[in-house]
């Protein structure tokens, strides 16, 4: 169990890490609160423009670690540990493209045509219930994918549904959106830089969690 008390604080370090995995330097806790930021935070990176200057908060709060996002303007993101139930809303980190999932609904039969004359088109699948659509910096939105029942989508370098050649850090096959019934669930795929989903509301963090802000890459780690 944790505790509020300096011995444990002093048990949890931050580990920033490189692209491959490998420790850089190491941060305690400020306390039972830490925040991340490029000023004015308990931990500082002043040379990561991509930081708000107060961007994401650590608690210890009973038993657990939680992480929260304080406002920032590129969001907190964390790394998948095991498959994510996708809601709408969700942002997805893959590679170095933000991808935004959106719930369509169910759109209800279609009414028979007056004239009883049959449309052409394609009857499988026969709706969209949700989507991803790539974000651009600027927040606009570029390329869009359909979800429909009973449908996997791969989203990769070189393979899938969905691929991105042009981005390097983006593996062969990368992640995967994965049908489930009405929902769909996030599976990242074996990739070598990770999945993640922007944090929303306060996320629990547990010995191993990595997460990101702004261009830096911490995992959590216990003595």
């Amino acid at each position: 169990m944790l505790s509020l008390d300096d011995e444990v604080t002093s048990d949890i370090q931050l580990v920033q890490v490189d692209d491959t995995g490998t420790p850089i330097c190491r941060h305690s806790l400020a306390g039972p609160e830490t925040t991340i930021g490029r000023e004015s935070a308990h931990l500082t990176f002043a040379d990561d423009t991509f930081l708000s200057p107060l961007h994401a908060q650590l608690s210890l709060r009973a038993d657990k670690i939680e992480l929260r996002d304080l406002g920032s303007r590129n969001g907190t993101w964390m790394f998948l540990e095991e498959p994510h139930r996708l809601q709408d809303g969700d942002k997805i980190l893959i590679g170095s493209q933000i991808i935004v999932f959106r719930r369509l609904g169910y759109p209800g039969p279609h009414p028979p045509e007056a004239d009883s004359t049959r449309r052409l088109g394609s009857l499988v699948p026969s709706a969209d219930i949700a989507s991803l659509t790539q974000q651009r910096s600027d927040g606009s939105s570029r390329d869009a994918v359909h979800l429909s029942p009973g449908r996997n989508v791969l989203i990769g370098r070189e393979q899938g549904d969905w691929t991105f050649p042009y981005d390097p850090s983006m593996s062969g096959a990368h992640t995967e959106v994965r049908s489930e019934d009405a929902d769909f669930v996030l599976v990242d795929v074996g990739s070598r830089n990770g999945t993640a989903v922007a944090v929303r509301g306060e996320c629990v963090l547990t010995n191993g969690s990595r997460f990101l802000v702004g261009d830096k890459m911490l995992k959590v780690e216990y003595k």
